[in-house]
């Protein structure tokens, strides 16, 4: 009988097997989470709309700027616990900028080469946000090969392809463990209304929205999940008929929401109704928010706001008191060129000066907000 074979200590195994490294990657990660504040959630003072407490969870706040840094850090150590990233190996990921920017800051953190496919369509501050965290930005001209090309690359150089839309809805705890919903319950406890009547979400993975109707639904929390989707996008469509195998061959103009498939985070079952924003209401919506708040939010938050007004006009036409949350998922300041240059706008047919004066109608005045848009789910009420 042969004897039994022992590993020597870490320091005599090749780099790329070293469990010490792996170790000190994620404490570096923990650490960055320990240094970094929890976001704020911010009210909204609308005193047109007495009885209805409107409140933003500020994601813009994240050292990376969006929503995304918590995806970025859930997936960065889901990849490191599971043995898929060791040292030195190469990180690839599909995105259309911010989970990019996100991953980048991980990436050199732990000092491994990162990876970022993205539609030449990308802006430019994104792109900029990407390089400077050292990440390599690989544009592609046709966004439906998004996915093809960044499993190819990450196999051309051994490296792990992050695969966001397949893993964004496991690799967070929607347990608890200080995700986006433990937060917001958290921070709502001496608020009038603790216990929201709706938690509006926008879906780009999926992964958010799956953690927070999970979550609502493992404390047993009334709350009910409403997820904006945009004009051009799968999910309102696979949550509609059912069939997750919708797809949309138009891409999204909304960065960070809207896909052209369903995707594998997404979990229809959890979610109690969904929207689908026209791109010029969300543009709208950003730039009404944008001057309540006296400065600047991203498209996506836009979308997010048209929904939740559409929920709150509800409330106050059935004259029901209480409270609604969304998220500020970035700033605008990336997308100077794109969503506030009239040019962009006037180039992609959009006119967000309707839905604009609807809106602000609505919130000085808590006049009726009659909006055509696309509604899927249970109807308001208790």
């Amino acid at each position: 009988m042969n004897p039994p074979t022992f590993f020597r200590p870490d320091e005599s195994r090749p780099p790329r097997y070293r469990r010490g490294w792996v170790d000190d990657a994620v404490a570096a990660i923990e650490a960055d989470q320990c240094r970094t504040a929890d976001t704020h959630l911010i009210r909204l003072i609308v005193p047109a709309l007495a009885g209805i407490d409107i409140y933003l969870k500020d994601e813009s706040t994240h050292p990376t700027g969006s929503l995304k840094h918590r995806l970025a850090r859930s997936l960065f150590l889901y990849a490191l616990c599971n043995g898929h990233i060791r040292e030195g190996t190469p990180v690839v990921e599909a995105s259309s900028g911010s989970t990019a920017v996100s991953e980048a800051y991980f990436a050199q953190m732990i000092g491994v080469p990162f990876y970022a496919v993205m539609p030449r369509t990308t802006s430019a501050e994104k792109i900029a946000a990407i390089t400077h965290y050292g990440g390599n930005c690989h544009l592609i001209d046709d966004g439906r090969f998004l996915y093809a090309e960044a499993a190819a690359l990450a196999a051309r150089l051994g490296g792990h392809y992050m695969d966001q839309f397949t893993f964004a809805e496991r690799a967070t705890d929607w347990r608890g463990n200080n995700n986006i919903a433990e937060s917001i319950f958290t921070q709502l406890q001496g608020e009038r209304c603790p216990i929201p009547d709706w938690i509006v979400m926008g879906a780009g993975t999926g992964g958010t929205s799956a953690t927070m109707g999970r979550y609502l639904r493992y404390r047993c929390y009334p709350t009910r999940l409403c997820v904006a989707d945009v004009e051009h996008s799968a999910f309102f469509d696979a949550f509609c008929k059912g069939d997750s195998a919708q797809t949309c061959d138009r891409p999204s103009l909304i960065e960070g929401v809207g896909r052209p498939r369903c995707e594998p985070s997404f979990v229809p079952g959890v979610v109690d109704r969904m929207m689908k924003v026209p791109d010029a209401a969300s543009i709208a919506a950003m730039n009404v928010l944008t001057r309540r708040l006296r400065r600047p939010v991203g498209g996506s938050t836009g979308t997010n706001f048209l929904a939740l007004c559409r929920l709150a006009a509800e409330m106050r036409q059935g004259g029901v008191a209480g409270s609604l949350v969304t998220l500020i998922c970035d700033s605008g300041e990336r997308y100077r060129q794109t969503y506030y240059e009239p040019q962009w706008l006037a180039a992609c047919a959009l006119d967000p000066t309707p839905y604009e004066a609807a809106l602000t109608a609505f919130l000085d005045s808590g006049a009726p907000l009659q909006l055509d848009i696309a509604d899927a789910g249970q109807p308001q009420g208790r």
